[in-house]
């Protein structure tokens, strides 16, 4: 594995990828420092908890197939992460998370309301940087936002009757997850002038490849403990937010199927959650779940056949397999 978390890199670009991200901390640190301590404090929280810096990463491979990694597209980069850390604090809101990263979530440590002004903090530090970066990018990221917020309305509010809970699930995780992860992609490609077709191609794939990234998320989030994961372990069940793993067994018409579907579909508490992981590790479902996992990697793959050969496409083609890899 390489320094920056992809095997099998180019040496050239894996040195050229680890001082972008050296640059990336490096901006991100200082672009939110202030003047108010504790709003120092709680940004710097989870933004130095660190975290595995994949939309940025995504920012500096895409820039490859055009001039590379320019002052723009670090700038570009720190905003994708800056966005991200700024959800999480939300999200740790709304889901009641008491760890993130590894450590004491902010709502947890300073509540709800600190959580919440902090994440719209680091939104305004973004949006800070982008303005710079031209009305392009600003609505770029006007749209990225949009669809993040939609997204987490409709995760709140659920499939509507008659829907498909599996078809809204995944739209869901598109516009969370997958909305960001695109314009990671597009950010490097366009700041750095790649071809326009290049540009189209690597916002498609970082879609879909950010997809496969937040169902790899919830693999683990099954398989793993809070030591490995750095997130306590079925948040998502505990929460009642549907899974491509719980979605699959409440599909499921087997007689042995239906003690675990009534306790998925009621409230849990820890001993419940507790009960059920281990029944959802040893279940159909999650080796499902990893095989539409995989495919879904093995079609980002095919769209990056349409892309110059070379390292930075060499490196997104070795991305895919390290997602799947995530989970093995």
């Amino acid at each position: 594995m390489s320094s920056v978390g992809i095997p099998n890199l180019d040496a050239n670009l894996e040195q050229e990828l680890a001082r972008g991200l050296e640059q990336v901390e490096k901006l991100l640190s200082s672009h939110i420092q202030g003047d108010y301590p504790l709003v120092v404090e709680t940004s710097r929280h989870l933004v130095e908890a660190g975290g595995k810096r994949f939309r940025p990463l995504i920012t500096l491979i895409a820039s490859h197939f055009g001039k590379g990694q320019t002052k723009e597209v670090i700038e570009a980069a720190v905003v994708c992460e800056l966005t991200h850390v700024a959800t999480l604090y939300h999200d740790d809101v709304m889901d009641e998370a008491p760890l993130r990263r590894g450590v004491e979530s902010a709502n947890n440590r300073w509540g709800n309301t600190v959580a919440i002004l902090t994440g719209d903090y680091l939104f305004s530090k973004a949006s800070d940087l982008l303005a710079d970066l031209g009305p392009e990018a600003v609505r770029l990221q006007a749209k990225t936002f949009e669809r993040l917020v939609i997204g987490q309305i409709q995760e709140t509010q659920g499939p509507k009757n008659g829907s498909d809970p599996l078809t809204h699930y995944l739209q869901v995780v598109a516009d969370k997850t997958g909305s960001l992860i695109a314009t990671s992609a597009r950010f490097g490609a366009l700041l750095a002038d790649a071809d326009k077709s290049i540009v189209e191609t690597l916002t498609v794939f970082g879609e879909k490849i950010g997809i496969a990234f937040q169902l790899a998320d919830d693999v683990i989030d099954i398989e793993s403990d809070s030591s490995q994961s750095g997130k306590t372990p079925g948040t998502d069940l505990k929460e009642g937010v549907p899974t491509l793993v719980t979605l699959q067994i409440m599909r499921s018409d087997r007689p042995e199927d239906a003690e675990l579907k009534t306790l998925l579909s009621a409230p849990m508490d820890d001993a419940t959650v507790a009960q059920v992981i281990p029944q959802l590790r040893n279940h159909q479902a999650l080796k499902d779940a990893k095989k539409y996992l995989h495919e879904l990697a093995e079609e980002s793959k095919e769209l990056l056949k349409s892309l110059p050969a070379g390292p930075a496409r060499h490196a997104l083609e070795n991305l895919c397999q390290a997602i799947v890899e995530r989970t093995a």
